[in-house]
C-alpha cells in the first residue's frame, strides 16, 4: 500500500522488554509495595492448602482438636488478608501501568516535535499515529500486566512447590518432570506470538491511514464517487486485521489446553503413585489432600504464566515500534551562535542538495545575495527546486554542498530555534489549529494581547469576518479551520506572520486562495509589511509579484535569470516566455 519506512527489528525481545521494565521502574517505591502485596497474596495459596492438612487429619479423624476448630475462623482471616492484598496490588499496578502510558506518549510527542522533515516523507501520519496511540498500550500491558503476573504468580508457585516439598519430595520431583516440556511449547509459541504481534500492529498502522485519508478527504472521495473503492480498500484491510486476529487467537485457544493436558497427565501419575505402595512411604489423607490441594492451585497461576507470553510478545513487539521512533535521531542543531533579530541579509554560495546520497542534485550551484528589507521572488516551471530552496532557510533540509549565511553567519551554526525565529512562513496550504481565532493568530507569539492580534487582524483584512462571526475572535474553528474560506483561512495565516514580526518572511503563494478584491487588499497590506523585512516570494502567479525588487528564474535546479520584472521581460528569456504563456492563458480564460 505504501512504504512505512525503516520499520525494522528492532533489538533482542529481552533487552527491548528489559528497557520496557526500566519504566516501571521509575516508580520503583510502589512497585516495591505491589511486591510485598504480592507476596502476602501467594502466602495465602500456600496457608489455603495447608489448612487442608489440618482439616483432613484432625477434623475427621478420631479425636478433634484445637486447630480444628479455628479452621473456619482462619480460612475467613485468610481470604481477608488476601482481598486487601489484592486490591493493593491491583492498583497500584494500575496506577504504574497509566503513568507508562502517560510517559511514554509524552516522549513520543516530544520525539514528534524534532522528528527531521525527511522521517515524516518516509512514514504515513497513520502509522505514527497508531504508535503513540495502540502501541504504548500494548506496553503499558507488557510492563506492567506481565509484571504483575511474573512476579506474583511465580511467587505463588515457588511458595506451594515449597509446601509440597514439604509434604512429598517424591511427588513433587515427579511434578517437576513437565518443567522441560512447558519451557519447549513456550519458547515455540513465542516466536509465532511475537511475528503475528509485528504484522497486526502493522495491520492497525494501516486502518489508520486509511480512515485518516478518509476523513480528510471526505470532499474528494464524493466528488468522485470513491466510496465503493474506498469500502473495499477498508473491507481489505479490516478483513486482514481479524484474520491476523484469529491466527494469534486459535494459537493462544490451542496453547492453554496443551499446557493443561500435560499437567492433567502429571496429575493422574501423582494420583496413582499416591494410592499405590510405589512410595513406599505412608501417606495420610491430609497430607494427600493438602497436596492435591497445592497442586490444582498451581494451575491457575501457570495458566496465567502461559497466557501471559502473548501479552509479553505483544508488548515487546509494540516496544520495537516505539523505541524506533524514539531512538531516531533528532533535528540536527549543531549551531552555538545565538542571534536576538536578525537584519534580514541573506546569502547563498554555491548551493546544491539532493535528497537521496547518490540521487541527482534538484538544486545546483546557487548564488544569490538578498540585501536586508529587499523581496525576491522565484519562479519557474514545477520542479524547478524553488520550494526545496526556501526549506533550506529554517534549515528542514540542509545543503549538499556550499552554504546559506544570514547577517554573515552559516545558518549552520546558529542556534536552530534563534534561526526559526528570524522567520515568518505563509503557505499555499494553510495549516490552522482546531483552537480560536485568536490562538490561531497569536500562535507564533503567544504572549501577545489582545490589541496585538486585533491589529495583525486589522492589516490582513481579515476583521471583517472575524466581527461577523457569533463568538468573534473566540469562535474555534474546527479541524484545520474547517469552518472557514479558503480566503478566510489564508488571511488567519497572514495574520499570524504578521504578528510574528520576523525579519524573514517567505511567501508561498500567500494569496492564492482569495478573491480578486481580498486579493489586493491583502497585497496592500504585505507591500506595507515587505517595506522593513526580508522577503521570499515562491510564485506560480507571475501577477502577483511584478512590485518584486528582483525576480530570480530557476530551471532545473539552477538560476538563470535575475532581475527586476521589466529588466527580465526585455531580455526575451526564460521569464518572459513563462510570463506570456500566462498571459494567453488568462485572456482564454
Amino acid at each position: 500500500m505504501r512504504n512505512r519506512g525503516p520499520l525494522r527489528e528492532y533489538g533482542s525481545g529481552w533487552s527491548v522488554y528489559r528497557r520496557l521494565l526500566s519504566y516501571a521502574f521509575y516508580y520503583w517505591p510502589i512497585l516495591v509495595g505491589a511486591t510485598v502485596t504480592m507476596m502476602i497474596m501467594a502466602g495465602t495459596e500456600a496457608g489455603f492448602a495447608a489448612l487442608m492438612k489440618p482439616l483432613m487429619d484432625e477434623s475427621f479423624g478420631v479425636a478433634e482438636s484445637d486447630l480444628a476448630r479455628w479452621i473456619p475462623l482462619l480460612l475467613i482471616l485468610l481470604f481477608a488478608v488476601r482481598g486487601v492484598a489484592e486490591f493493593g496490588a491491583t492498583y497500584s499496578m494500575r496506577y504504574v501501568a497509566r503513568q507508562i502510558v502517560k510517559r511514554l506518549r509524552r516522549e513520543l510527542f516530544e520525539r514528534l516535535l524534532v522528528m527531521p522533515v525527511q522521517r515524516f516523507q518516509h512514514q504515513s501520519s497513520g502509522e505514527l499515529i497508531s504508535r503513540l496511540t495502540y502501541n504504548v498500550e500494548q506496553v503499558a500491558g507488557a510492563a506492567t500486566d506481565g509484571f504483575s503476573v511474573l512476579v506474583k504468580d511465580t511467587l505463588t508457585v515457588l511458595v506451594l512447590l515449597a509446601w509440597m516439598f514439604y509434604l512429598s519430595v517424591v511427588l513433587t520431583l515427579t511434578i517437576l518432570v513437565i518443567v522441560p516440556l512447558v519451557v519447549l511449547v513456550v519458547n515455540l509459541v513465542s516466536k509465532q506470538f511475537r511475528r503475528l504481534s509485528h504484522r497486526i500492529q502493522g495491520n492497525m498502522s494501516d486502518v489508520t491511514h486509511v480512515t485518516q485519508e478518509v476523513i480528510e478527504g471526505h470532499r474528494v472521495v464524493r466528488i468522485f464517487g470513491g466510496e465503493t473503492y474506498e469500502r473495499e480498500r477498508f473491507e481489505g484491510i479490516n478483513e486482514g486485521n481479524r484474520r491476523l486476529h484469529m491466527r494469534m487467537e486459535g494459537i493462544k485457544a490451542a496453547y492453554v489446553p496443551i499446557i493443561q493436558f500435560i499437567v492433567a497427565v502429571v496429575l493422574s501419575l501423582i494420583i496413582w503413585m499416591a494410592t499405590s505402595d510405589i512410595l513406599g512411604e505412608q501417606i495420610t489423607a491430609g497430607t494427600f489432600v493438602s497436596f492435591l490441594t497445592a497442586m490444582l492451585l498451581l494451575l491457575t497461576p501457570i495458566r496465567r504464566l502461559s497466557n501471559i507470553n502473548a501479552t509479553l510478545q505483544r508488548g515487546i513487539a509494540a516496544g520495537q515500534n516505539i523505541f524506533a521512533v524514539l531512538d531516531e535521531v533528532p533535528e540536527r542543531d549543531a549551531g552555538h551562535v545565538p542571534m536576538e533579530r536578525a537584519r534580514g541579509a541573506l546569502r547563498l554560495e554555491n548551493v546544491s542538495f539532493r535528497y537521496e546520497p547518490g540521487g541527482p542534485d534538484v538544486l545546483r550551484d546557487i548564488d544569490l545575495d538578498i540585501q536586508p528589507g529587499e523581496s525576491v521572488a522565484l519562479v519557474g516551471r514545477s520542479g524547478s527546486g524553488k520550494t526545496t530552496l526556501v526549506n533550506l532557510l529554517p534549515r528542514f533540509f540542509h545543503p549538499t554542498r556550499g552554504r546559506i549565511l544570514l547577517d554573515g553567519h552559516d545558518i549552520e551554526d546558529l542556534r536552530l530555534r534563534d534561526l526559526r525565529r528570524q522567520i515568518a512562513y505563509v503557505g499555499q496550504d494553510v495549516t490552522l489549529f482546531a483552537d480560536t481565532i485568536a490562538a490561531n493568530i497569536a500562535y507564533g507569539r503567544v504572549e501577545s494581547t489582545e490589541a496585538e492580534v486585533r491589529e495583525a487582524a486589522v492589516a490582513a483584512h481579515a476583521l471583517e469576518f472575524i466581527e461577523r462571526l457569533p463568538d468573534g475572535f473566540d469562535t474555534l474553528i474546527g479541524e484545520n479551520g474547517v469552518l472557514l474560506s479558503g480566503g478566510q483561512r489564508q488571511r488567519l495565516a497572514i495574520a499570524r506572520a504578521l504578528l510574528r514580526d520576523a525579519p524573514l518572511l517567505i511567501l508561498d503563494e500567500a494569496t492564492s486562495a482569495l478573491d480578486n478584491e481580498s486579493e489586493r487588499m491583502v497585497q496592500a497590506a504585505l507591500r506595507t509589511l515587505m517595506h522593513t523585512r526580508t522577503t521570499v516570494i515562491i510564485a506560480h502567479r507571475l501577477s502577483t509579484i511584478e512590485h518584486a525588487d528582483r525576480i530570480v528564474v530557476l530551471d532545473a535546479g539552477r538560476v538563470m535569470e535575475v532581475g527586476p520584472h521589466a529588466d527580465l521581460l526585455a531580455r526575451d528569456g526564460i521569464y518572459t516566455h513563462l510570463y506570456q504563456l500566462q498571459f494567453r492563458d488568462a485572456e482564454a480564460d
